[in-house]
């Protein structure tokens, strides 16, 4: 395997949201032994095990329940007003890294509730985002992933539209469209991130540029089986990894050009090693 040359797309990697919470864990973490998280801090297993090391620790709801006098992250996804309500009888102090384009969303979503509007949300059930938007309906809105959930004929005339932030923009508007179609007067809130659905269009550029398609991600990223298939339905030739362990020499040739990319969860040191192990396999195979 000769002259393979590797290239990583520069806008994959973290957005903001997940930058910002890891910043602020770390810079945490530079002060104390450990930080308490509540949830993944990024749904990729090799970035929570990194930070792992430097002290957080990953709790679930279950176990904040028994936390006290403790300090608590909440991660990018958010968290609905019950965990707050629970700090406060608990004494936690909580590093509230909640991305900012979801406060803003949950914040619309109680406002929309307190009006008493009818709300639905595009979105993936059991989601943290999710979870947290819902919090602000008192659990009251419906949540569905596609239109087969819901009976039509038994929704009420007008209803408020939302979407989970990382859902994909066409497939919200054609979700709007058909329901408008069905009769139903539609108040559209296009609350994408567009950080996110704009990746959608880079990445069919980048991955029709290459012979073969490398996508890094978490196994547990919602986000990355979408960009997953963005990629594949561009370009066949494209490969799923966790971890650079996984690559297999058998899906390169010689002159080959390989494009890396990710989820918006996925590391750019994660993506280096990858580069990394690619060219490593070429010199060895030349040796």
């Amino acid at each position: 395997m000769n002259n393979i040359k590797v290239d990583i797309d520069v806008n994959s990697g973290f957005c903001f949201g997940v930058v910002y919470a890891i910043d602020m864990a770390e810079e945490i973490l530079e002060e104390h032994d450990h930080l308490y998280c509540l949830g993944d801090i990024v749904h990729n297993d090799a970035e929570v095990q990194r930070l792992e090391k430097k002290g957080l620790k990953i709790i679930d709801h279950e176990f904040l329940r028994t936390l006290k006098n403790e300090r608590v992250l909440i991660r990018a996804h958010g968290e609905p007003p019950a965990t707050y309500k629970l700090a406060l009888e608990n004494n936690l102090e909580l590093i509230d890294a909640s991305c900012p384009v979801v406060l803003k969303l949950q914040n619309r979503i109680k406002k929309a509730h307190d009006r008493d509007e009818r709300i639905y949300i595009y979105g993936k059930h059991g989601h943290a985002e999710v979870l947290g938007l819902l919090g602000q309906t008192k659990n009251e809105a419906t949540v569905f992933m596609d239109l087969n959930e819901l009976d039509i004929s038994k929704m009420p005339n007008e209803i408020s539209l939302y979407s989970q932030t990382t859902k994909s923009m066409d497939s919200f508007y054609k979700i709007s469209k058909d329901l408008k179609e069905a009769g139903l007067e539609v108040n559209e809130n296009d609350t994408i991130c567009r950080q996110v659905s704009n990746r959608d269009k880079e990445l069919r550029h980048f991955a029709g540029r290459y012979d073969k398609i490398i996508f890094v991600s978490g196994t547990k990223s919602s986000n990355g089986k979408v960009l997953f298939k963005v990629c594949k339905d561009r370009n066949p030739n494209t490969y799923f990894i966790s971890d650079p362990k996984e690559l297999d020499l058998s899906w390169f040739e010689s002159d080959d050009t390989v494009g890396i990319c990710g989820a918006t969860s996925t590391p750019m040191w994660l993506m280096e090693e990858v580069k990394a192990k690619i060219l490593k396999m070429n010199i060895n195979n030349v040796a």
